[in-house]
């Protein structure tokens, strides 16, 4: 349920309302817009009586909620969420570029692309520190030593870091990490959702490879129940009969997000694809959608790449996709 609270209303008689709310033993999210106030109800609202709260002075309206995510619901929280990551931002009219390996292999290579990519426009280096393989023998990331690495990138350009981690039992070890990849395989692992949850570091989560929207949204309601509101969503595919590409690119999951939630909204065009040369049109295409962002692997020699070179864009070609796709950022203003 939420209450919708009349404009240029007295501070005082909100807080007895939401004093109120509080006593029928339901928890409130408070979202002030730059119109209107908004109180989100969150608990078993049956014993409500929505007519006699309609009733209230400071009451404009009243609505019951049937969708079972709240906090992540634009209904509770009707202005665009924006997620800063210290001098990055993701939301609102801003447009994020993540960009860096699949993998970090060495310290010359993960700091020789984060130089590359920063010049060309990115906004945050991500760089797998660990990695989720199909096959038990493939390479599985440098683990702990892997962020140490992405730290120096860091040190070195200013870019704040995007990594991903596999489970509950590292996340001592993301102290220093900047945001937090859940990927698709963890997308419902809810545990680790619960305890990214009570930091608040922003997570981006990844939608999960047969996973619809609604089931998108109940994980990054995990996160955002145990108090954390910094995430961010991200559409990297899902798994259909199409056999032509790694994943199907979802791209009307872009317009659909926004307008369930107020979270950003951002498109992973390389695993969507696995293929380098389509990753160009995809991040176009999810500009275009208004998307809030992209992440996109870049490697400074991706047919040497111990992970997912086929996929990789080198600097001189994402330098390029960065100049086209500001054209049509622009094109759309």
């Amino acid at each position: 349920m939420i209450i919708v609270i009349k404009n240029n209303t007295d501070k005082a008689q909100v807080d007895n309302l939401i004093d109120w709310v509080k006593s029928q033993g339901l928890s409130v999210n408070v979202s002030v817009g730059q119109e209107q106030t908004v109180l989100g109800l969150i608990g078993d609202v049956s014993s409500i009586d929505i007519d006699l709260v309609r009733g209230l002075s400071v009451v404009e309206n009243v609505m019951r909620i049937s969708e079972p995510y709240k906090n992540a619901n634009r209904k509770f929280h009707p202005d665009d969420t924006i997620v800063e990551v210290e001098n990055a931002t993701v939301g609102g009219k801003d447009f994020a570029i993540i960009a860096g390996p699949c993998s970090v292999e060495s310290k010359e290579q993960i700091c020789e692309i984060a130089i590359a990519v920063k010049q060309a426009g990115a906004t945050m280096l991500r760089g797998g520190a660990f990695k989720p393989r199909t096959s038990p023998y493939d390479f599985q990331g440098l683990r702990g030593d892997g962020i140490e690495l992405l730290l120096e990138a860091k040190k070195l350009t200013g870019l704040p870091i995007v990594t991903e981690i596999m489970d509950l039992s590292q996340l001592e070890l993301f102290n220093d990490v900047d945001v937090v990849q859940v990927g698709a395989r963890n997308m419902q692992n809810m545990e680790l959702l619960k305890a990214l949850g009570r930091t608040k570091k922003p997570v981006l989560l990844k939608r999960g490879l047969s996973s619809t929207l609604k089931e998108l949204l109940m994980s990054a309601e995990y996160i955002m129940a145990g108090g954390n509101g910094n995430v961010i969503l991200c559409e990297r595919g899902i798994r259909t009969f199409e056999t032509a590409t790694r994943n199907t690119l979802d791209i009307s999951a872009v317009p659909a997000l926004k307008e369930f939630t107020h979270l950003p909204v951002i498109v992973d065009p390389s695993h969507a694809s696995g293929i380098a040369r389509y990753v160009a049109p995809l991040t176009y295409t999810a500009a275009a959608a208004g998307a809030h962002g992209v992440m996109i692997e870049v490697h400074n020699n991706p047919s040497a790449a111990l992970c997912d070179g086929a996929q990789s864009l080198t600097p001189d070609e994402f330098a390029e996709v960065v100049t086209k796709t500001n054209a049509v950022l622009e094109a759309l203003k």
